[in-house]
């Protein structure tokens, strides 16, 4: 397909800016429904703004006379949503987990964006991380991921009553694996699915791999790479910011302080073998601050780091940025010539 243009198909929803490309353009009606469906029945099961979720309903749910728990029936998608969040809880070590909703909504991130943006975020809630305002009122001590215990087999989930599960760091990147993966068994040709950053390719791939343009804030492309099967994930502390009595937070939690992860990274954008693993790794670094790129190159993350001052530091397997990267392919999202490709890989263990 060298010189060709891809099949596309791009739409919003839950926040963001979706984007689906294919080497078949037969495939892509049909690609392009499917797409739209799963991103509409992940935010019914996992939006924390919606009181009708189903992440909302569990932590709405009232414990039973003398129980400190609660366990409620989950939907296949929410399953293997949790399923994933725990597998990026475990490789992670806990520097991404699903159970810090309560510390987000202390922190001002209790609505869509700009609806935070333009209230005064009270800062006698903010800093709060037992605060679910808006659910349940309070909840002793905070959660961790080792107190969500999933039942696969049931389709049930047990967490401390009050629990707000949140799926920001995982559910959209899992979606994105799943769709890839079921789109390549189903339709002819290849498929690269962006789903507001998180990007995922299965099937046949197109002369010389997905071109991939790495965007800053701004959307300016800051270089250009080539996927031949890796998985990439963005994560940012420039673009979910809100103003907490002035000073500015974003939406990284980290779990171990139940506070705003530090500041130090304006973006981390990582490969690993799936799309999931890609995400918690540039969340994780993002929580970790100076400590990244050591605990990333440890992991066998190939990973670009981008500090609030503009300094790039990459770790081994990223590939070297070419003079002309500036203004280049934008998330995949038009063929350009290869730039040599993240050789991403799965180290971790459970």
């Amino acid at each position: 397909m060298s010189g060709e243009a891809y099949a596309t198909y791009e739409f919003d929803a839950i926040g963001c800016h979706h984007r689906l490309l294919a080497t078949c353009p037969d495939a892509l009606a049909e690609a392009a429904e499917q797409a739209t469906r799963l991103v509409a029945a992940l935010d019914l099961a996992a939006s924390r703004f919606r009181p009708d979720s189903e992440v909302s309903r569990i932590a709405a749910s009232a414990p039973g006379p003398g129980a400190t728990t609660v366990t409620h029936p989950v939907s296949a998608l929410l399953t293997s949503c949790l399923a994933a969040a725990l597998h990026a809880a475990r490789i992670t070590d806990g520097l991404v987990d699903p159970t810090v909703g309560a510390a987000l909504v202390a922190s001002g991130y209790d609505d869509d964006l700009e609806v935070v943006r333009r209230r005064a975020v009270d800062s006698a809630v903010a800093g709060r991380p037992d605060a679910i305002l808006h659910l349940v009122g309070s909840v002793p001590t905070r959660p961790t991921w080792r107190d969500l215990v999933l039942d696969e087999a049931t389709g049930q989930v047990t967490v401390p009553a009050g629990t707000l599960i949140d799926l920001g760091a995982t559910a959209k990147a899992h979606a994105a694996d799943l769709l890839a993966t079921s789109l390549a068994a189903q339709l002819p040709g290849g498929f690269l699915v962006n789903l507001g950053g998180d990007i995922a390719v299965a099937g046949e791939l197109p002369d010389g791999g997905w071109p991939v343009g790495v965007q800053d804030a701004e959307g300016a492309v800051q270089q250009a790479v080539t996927t031949t099967g890796q998985a990439l994930a963005t994560s940012s502390t420039r673009l979910r910011t809100w103003l907490v009595d002035g000073v500015e937070r974003h939406h990284v939690i980290d779990p171990r302080t139940g506070a705003t992860a530090p500041t130090t990274w304006a973006q981390a954008t990582c490969a690993a073998t799936s799309c999931l693993e890609a995400n918690a790794a540039s969340t994780a670094a993002i929580v970790l601050g100076e400590a990244a790129p050591a605990w990333l190159e440890g992991h066998g993350i190939p990973a670009r780091l981008v500090g609030l001052d503009g300094r790039v530091v990459t770790t081994p397997g990223w590939p070297a940025a070419d003079a002309d990267d500036a203004g280049g392919a934008a998330n995949g999202s038009s063929p350009r010539s290869s730039r040599g490709g993240p050789g991403a890989r799965s180290v971790w263990g459970e």
